[in-house]
């Protein structure tokens, strides 16, 4: 798999892959063409890489962090948050590890 191939798009939801998991470890492939998402709260850490287009990540704490290609974040367990904001053009290709 070339993690840059891409499904026809724009696409009308957000597109989740799921490239390996374990008991302990997820790895995903998502895809934003202007998607954002609703408040998530989980109980795994996060790491994110944006591998392409640019990303808004909000906090509950009003914290905003943007994101461009090639920005790592890690979300820690509890850590409310949600995508606020995704570009279309280029389209984001994120890779997210929880764990």
């Amino acid at each position: 798999m070339n993690i840059f191939n891409l499904p026809a798009l724009p696409l009308t939801e957000e597109l989740t892959t799921v490239l390996a998991e374990s008991r302990n470890v997820r790895i995903e492939r998502i895809i934003n063409t202007g998607q954002t998402t609703n408040w998530y709260d989980q109980e795994q850490c996060e790491f994110v890489v944006l591998l392409e287009g640019n990303a808004v990540i909000e906090f509950e704490n009003n914290k905003n962090v943007t994101l461009s290609k090639g920005d790592t974040l890690l979300i820690n367990p509890h850590e409310r948050h949600r995508v606020s904001f995704t570009s279309s053009e280029p389209p984001c290709v994120w890779l997210c590890v929880f764990y």
